[in-house]
């Protein structure tokens, strides 16, 4: 229990920002590879709307521009909820100052994975029903919990950035440094960052995995482990923060 508070605690280390991504990153693969499942698109793919919301634009099709706006509007607002909060939190000088984003997004997954079949018939403005709205706000505000906590080196929902900084240490590691070159400096591949973005790709397909095997095979329930994940990196700091947050709410 001592280990879950460190991750989501204001106090950030290289050791942490790396175990915290992992399980995020494996979080956001299953739910993304399980949603596809049910919604047959990836809600967490955000470069895929965008160039859906310019094809909309262009074709004069307004389902598919509405389409696309809502989720790519769903995915700024959670990224914009996560800012909120994690300044709100720092303010306050509380501990688990990252944990208050993924307490949020762990309560919007329990009823989701409880209730998720009838989310799939609420209609909204933006022509998709509520499921891909609530994921992909979902999958914002972990993406910027994971950027807040290491600096912007981490991206656990979308694997574009890993897999091209995973090719480049590669093609480093590769280059072979010969004596009769021209001087320059000696080509090295960083090691760390080589096992980071590895790391990252691999939980989000081992994530991706169980998500789809769990969505195939179980259906929207298999969502709960998974928010109960989240709540047990939430919880810690977040009651060591108690007497902090009666006080506030009393001054408030």
């Amino acid at each position: 229990m001592r280990r879950l508070r460190f991750l989501t605690s204001r106090h950030r280390a290289a050791s942490t920002n790396r175990a915290l991504g992992l399980l995020l990153a494996f979080n956001a693969g299953a739910i993304n590879a399980g949603g596809f499942l049910v919604l047959h698109q990836y809600t967490s793919h955000m470069t895929g709307f965008a160039s859906q919301l310019a094809d909309g634009m262009a074709l004069g099709d307004f389902r598919l521009l509405l389409n696309a706006l809502g989720a790519v509007l769903a995915f700024l607002t959670g990224a914009a909820v996560c800012a909120l909060l994690v300044n709100w939190g720092r303010r306050r000088h509380m501990h688990g100052v990252y944990a208050l984003p993924l307490l949020l997004e762990a309560a919007l997954m329990f009823p989701f994975g409880l209730m998720g079949a009838i989310t799939l018939t609420w209609t909204t403005p933006f022509a998709v029903p509520l499921t891909v709205l609530l994921l992909s706000f979902i999958m914002g505000l972990q993406n910027a919990v994971a950027s807040k906590t290491s600096g912007g080196s981490i991206r656990t929902t979308h694997m574009t950035g890993n897999i091209t900084d995973l090719g480049m240490e590669i093609g480093k590691m590769l280059y072979w440094n010969r004596h009769g070159e021209a001087p320059g400096p000696w080509v090295q591949h960083n090691r760390r960052r080589m096992q980071m973005s590895g790391g990252l790709v691999g939980m989000f397909v081992l994530g991706g995995v169980a998500g789809a095997l769990g969505f195939k095979y179980v259906g929207f329930i298999c969502v709960v482990p998974l928010a109960a994940l989240l709540m047990a990196l939430s919880l810690p700091p977040m009651v060591r923060d108690l007497p902090r947050l009666r006080q506030w709410m009393t001054r408030a």
